[in-house]
């Protein structure tokens, strides 16, 4: 597999975000200043809590299908290659990764059937989007934790995005969830959320080492990232972490996985968690204007 440049590029986008100039004029900064090659986009598919059954994308806070192909075409137009993520995400705040209901059917509760049939729905619509865009990976979900045990409704759901999409199929994993999945036999790129404390890459690494071995599949970080606060180096998969503004430790931050993966050649490349579709009003988590900026620039530079 290629070097793997990627950016998360406005991330979630509620509807009118990526049909706004100001995602084009952001996206043509993001290839200019960091030699990105790929570009991966998180549609958001909501559901009004971690219990319930039916998964929407028809709102104010999921993008248009037409928005999104226009975006995928623009993307395409600058030289990019295109990531499609569909991330589900609840309206009530909870994370997704908590998403969950009893191993075994109770009257008058939700149910792990009916939940994945709308979820295979969800995935399939943007795999249909994938295939006619001509996108080149498709990751089938992102941080689904304590959905994963549900190993045959998952092989059932990769099976189901082949029927409408013929390139590589992957999932997105949350950190620390790498060898906790028995089935990424089924698909055909292992990616993970690489949140990882500054001071922990290479015990990780080691440990990641062993599921990229077991499987001979192409791995990838399709998340990484770390806020501008300080002690998010330590915690950076904690976005609700307060504190002062560190831009010296957010780069640290990068400075050091870049350093570890490095002597992985495993380690395919890197999605950078994040880049704005308006370069305006930044979350902690954003790279563009800020000394991280620059060492992903630099990195990424050295892979090209």
């Amino acid at each position: 597999m290629e070097a793997f440049r990627a950016v998360n590029f406005a991330v979630f986008p509620h509807r009118g975000v990526l049909g706004s100039g100001e995602s084009r004029k952001s996206m043509e900064e993001m290839v200019r200043r960091i030699h990105t090659n790929w570009v991966i986009f998180t549609p958001s598919g909501m559901q009004k809590t971690p219990y319930s059954e039916e998964i929407r994308y028809d709102g104010e806070k999921s993008c248009t299908d037409e928005e999104l192909y226009d975006m995928i075409r623009y993307a395409q137009s600058l030289g990019l290659k295109v990531a499609l993520k569909p991330t589900v995400n609840c309206d009530n705040g909870v994370w997704r990764a908590r998403i969950s209901f009893f191993d075994h059917d109770v009257p008058c509760e939700p149910k792990w059937g009916n939940w994945f049939e709308s979820h295979i729905a969800f995935q399939k619509h943007y795999a249909q989007i994938a295939q006619q865009a001509g996108c080149e990976l498709f990751l089938a979900g992102c941080e689904m934790t304590m959905t994963e045990h549900r190993e045959t409704e998952w092989r059932k759901l990769i099976a189901e995005v082949r029927t409408v999409y013929d390139g590589p199929v992957g999932y997105n994993c949350d950190k620390y969830g790498e060898d906790h999945i028995t089935w990424w036999d089924a698909v055909d790129v292992i990616a993970s959320s690489g949140y990882y404390p500054i001071d922990d890459w290479d015990n990780q690494l080691d440990r990641i080492e062993k599921v990229v071995k077991k499987f001979q599949k192409p791995f990838l970080f399709s998340e990484a990232g770390c806020m501008n606060i300080h002690g998010s180096a330590q915690v950076p998969n904690n976005w609700e972490l307060q504190g002062e503004e560190d831009d010296a430790e957010q780069a640290d931050w990068y400075r050091a996985m870049f350093t570890a993966c490095r002597k992985r050649d495993w380690v395919k490349g890197f999605g950078i968690w994040d880049w704005p579709g308006n370069l305006e009003g930044l979350s902690p988590y954003a790279v563009c204007g800020r000394p991280a900026e620059n060492v992903i620039a630099e990195e990424y530079g050295r892979r090209e």
